[in-house]
């Protein structure tokens, strides 16, 4: 699927799968917020997307710190803990009603460099300014992908758009 974008570009979308299915978005809300020291990070999220119905979601942006971070590392089952100051380097990832899927990347002190996926237990130190945009004629959902075993990204298009 190839598209002509406002800037002149063609964009191609085409993939090496049988499975080739492409959605955009023609409007969407932009929620920005703070969450403050304490608050954990992934629990946050979980409780944004509940209170204010999000049906479909993705961190446009996200600065802040954590006093303590939890990340599962690829294709691990076990999850690290990183105790002690972090500044969160890059929040990105997709939120649906029935779950999220968030890759966190953290500095310490040194400026050494850890990411992972985000778990519940990353706790905010001073704060975390997030911005998050819901594309209002989509909804995200997240069913098991036989073929990877995880619980993988679904988009589709509203019954109104």
């Amino acid at each position: 699927v190839s598209t002509q974008s406002t800037w002149g570009s063609n964009l191609d979308f085409s993939m090496e799968t049988e499975k080739k299915i492409v959605n955009f978005s023609q409007t969407q809300k932009v929620y920005a917020f703070r969450l403050l020291p304490g608050a954990d990070l992934y629990q946050s999220l979980l409780d944004f997307i509940k209170a204010e119905g999000i049906s479909a979601g993705y961190i446009i942006t996200c600065v802040g710190s954590l006093q303590k971070a939890v990340l599962r590392m690829a294709s691990a089952k076990s999850v690290k803990t990183f105790e002690g100051c972090h500044e969160i380097v890059s929040l990105v990832g997709t939120l649906s009603p029935d779950g999220i899927h968030i890759h966190l990347s953290i500095s310490d002190i040194e400026g050494n460099v850890k990411g992972g996926h985000l778990q519940i237990g990353s706790i905010i130190y001073s704060t975390a300014e997030i911005v998050i945009g819901c594309p209002n004629d989509l909804i995200f959902s997240r069913p098991v992908e036989p073929s990877t075993g995880y619980k993988e990204l679904e988009v589709r298009h509203t019954q109104n758009s």
